[in-house]
Order: C-alpha cells, then sequence, then structure tokens
C-alpha cells in the first residue's frame, strides 16, 4: 500500500526535545508512579531502593540531582518521586528565581518532607546559590534584615524536605552544589523498544488506534527521546484521522512523517542542512562553529545545542580543534558520493 501526502515545510520543530506550547497538554501522558515510568531501569531501580529506605526510617528523600539530555522525563521522573513518597511537589526554574526573597520565600513555604523541583538548576544565580548551601544540609538559612550598622541576621529552621534539580548540563554546576546532592542519577537515551511502549501507552491514553508496526516507525524516528515520540504521534494522529480511517498503520507512519521530513533515523530537514553545508561549502569540514552558524543562518548556541548533539551520537558529525566535520556515514545516508575529504586531525 502507498501513501503519501503534502509536504509541510513548517512541521521540522517537532523533533527538537524543547518544549512547546502544545505540551502543556501533554501532562495527561505522564506516568504517575515508577511502575507505569517506562525505561530507565538502573536509575529507576537505584530510586526505588533510596525512596523505600527513606519511608522506612520515616524520613525525607535525599536531595535528587537528574541530568541528562532535554525531552527523556526528568520532570516527570520528579513528580513520580512525589507521588511514591505521598508528599507535595513545588516547581520552579532556575531562571524564573529572579531575586534571592523568591528562594526564601519557597523555601519557608514548604512543609515537613516536601519536595522542590527546580529545573534548569545550572542557570541559577550564583549568588542565590549561598542561599541553598545551609538550606540542603541544615536545613536553615539566614536572612539579613535592614543594612550596615542597623542590619539584623534572623535564623530560621526549616521542614526537612528534598530539592530536586534538574540539568541539561551538569558540568554547568559549580562543585559545592553539585556536592550537596546526594543522588545523582544520569537519564540515558531510550532504545527503539522502549519508546514503542510509550508510544503505544500513550496512543491508547489518547484513544488513538494503532498497530505495532505504526508505533515502532514513530520510536525510530523519535531521537530515542519520549517527548518528541509523543509529539509526533499526535502529528501523525492528525494525518491518520484526516487522510487515512483514522488507525496508525506502519505505512501511515512513514507516510505522515516523510511528509514532515522526519527520515528514518529521525533527522529533520534542518540537520541535513547543516550536513549537506558542511558537505557543499566546506569539502566536509573541518569548518569553525561560527562560520557555519553564518552559513545556514543560525545561532552558534543553537548549533551547539540542539542540533549536534544527535548528530554526533548518530556518528555523522565529529568535533575536532580546527571545527566540524562531516563523517563518510553521513555522506551515505545523504545519498552523497563520498570522494574524501581533509585529514580530520587528532
Amino acid at each position: 500500500m502507498s501513501i503519501s501526502f503534502s509536504d509541510n515545510d513548517n512541521d521540522e520543530v517537532i523533533t527538537r526535545a524543547s518544549s512547546l506550547p502544545e505540551d502543556t497538554n501533554e501532562g495527561s501522558l505522564r506516568p504517575r508512579s515508577l511502575t507505569e515510568y517506562i525505561g530507565q531501569e538502573k536509575a529507576k531501580g537505584n530510586l526505588e531502593i533510596f525512596i523505600n529506605a527513606a519511608k522506612m526510617r520515616g524520613e525525607s528523600l535525599d536531595h535528587v540531582l537528574l541530568h541528562g539530555p532535554p525531552g527523556l522525563g526528568k520532570t516527570t521522573l520528579a513528580a513520580v518521586i512525589a507521588h511514591e513518597m505521598g508528599v507535595n511537589m513545588r516547581i520552579t526554574s532556575g531562571p524564573a528565581i529572579e531575586k534571592p526573597g523568591d528562594l526564601v520565600a519557597m523555601l519557608t513555604n514548604l512543609n515537613e518532607g516536601d519536595i522542590l523541583f527546580v529545573d534548569e538548576i545550572h542557570r541559577l544565580n550564583r549568588a542565590y546559590e549561598e542561599i541553598l548551601y545551609p538550606a540542603m544540609e541544615d536545613f536553615a538559612i539566614d536572612i539579613i534584615l535592614g543594612k550596615g550598622p542597623s542590619a539584623n541576621s534572623i535564623h530560621l529552621e526549616l521542614p526537612h524536605f528534598t530539592l530536586i534539580g534538574a540539568t541539561t548540563r551538569s558540568g554547568q554546576l559549580t562543585a559545592p552544589l553539585r556536592d550537596r546532592f546526594g543522588v545523582t542519577l544520569r537519564l540515558e537515551l531510550y532504545t527503539p523498544e522502549e519508546l514503542k511502549r510509550i508510544v503505544t501507552r500513550s496512543a491508547g491514553i489518547l484513544g488513538v488506534d494503532i498497530e505495532a508496526e505504526g508505533a515502532y516507525e514513530i520510536a525510530s524516528r523519535s531521537r530515542g527521546t519520549p517527548r518528541i515520540a509523543n509529539r509526533l504521534l499526535r502529528r501523525v494522529r492528525d494525518f491518520a484521522q484526516v487522510r487515512s480511517d483514522g488507525v496508525i498503520t506502519r505505512e501511515v507512519a512513514d507516510a505522515a512523517l516523510s511528509s514532515l521530513e522526519v527520515d528514518k533515523l529521525g533527522l529533520d530537514s534542518l540537520d541535513r542542512r547543516m550536513l549537506r553545508s558542511i558537505i557543499e561549502f566546506y569539502h566536509g569540514g573541518p569548518v569553525g562553529l561560527d562560520t557555519l552558524a553564518a552559513t545556514i543562518n543560525e545561532e552558534a548556541v543553537t548549533l551547539e545545542d540542539v542540533y549536534e548533539p544527535y548528530l554526533l551520537q548518530m556518528g555523522f558529525l565529529t568535533r575536532t580543534p580546527r571545527g566540524r566535520c562531516v563523517t563518510k556515514k553521513a555522506y551515505a545516508h545523504l545519498g552523497i558520493a563520498y570522494i574524501g575529504q581533509q585529514e580530520i586531525p587528532l
């Protein structure tokens, strides 16, 4: 069976792991317990032991640092921890804390055992971290009221709480803050089989009829990221409802994703444009990041944080002291004859 849909040039962003406005309705797809949470078996197994031990002792869970690429479920796992511990969770992010009073207010409003979740904690103002140090270690903070000779210091005791920090850049955390987390868990990219289970579960929640081959087709193009898998599922569902009988088969998923310019390995038009630019203009590299960014009219930080990680993981791109180089594997994927390139320095 052959199915084809019209192209849509504005849909390439669905393969990014950053949140979009439509993801605000994705909460219903989030698992609530460890048994519902799919994947990350090693981290989940250790976490189950830590949670059960804390509950047996009647204590709050030790502070937890979750790190890894975006879209892997760090916020979801924090909510699962809160559910398993039977406590409330307050959510904020590093950039949202604009003054010390914001952080102090959140800490003083916590109840015994509550969880404070700070997303993108590496972007927290360094000066405000000083407030967290005694709060995490001694469950107390010192507030200075007034200025000059009339300033007074007030010591406030805090309830025993758990700080869960999430970051995509653990290397940017300061050593004093990183060392105060008792539990450090790295979330890894998901396998296609794990993503297939996630897509099947999400389809059931959304009321979408999906065949096993259709779920695997979506999973295999999702860049190892559940957020992207759920987003692709929503878009393929639209195609299936409008252009087919509403059932997501392998053929329907393949035609829909091809229309969205997402290829078999999850690369979109922007990924391929980046690789082609290095090949066509710089003979496969090496080329500097700033030069490449100017060539394809993108910000250098966007290339480094958004595009490069997956291309590096797939072995399509290498970083060298002299710049970025495209590998022979990328030539083959793009269907371009490999005619050799400059020697890649080690």
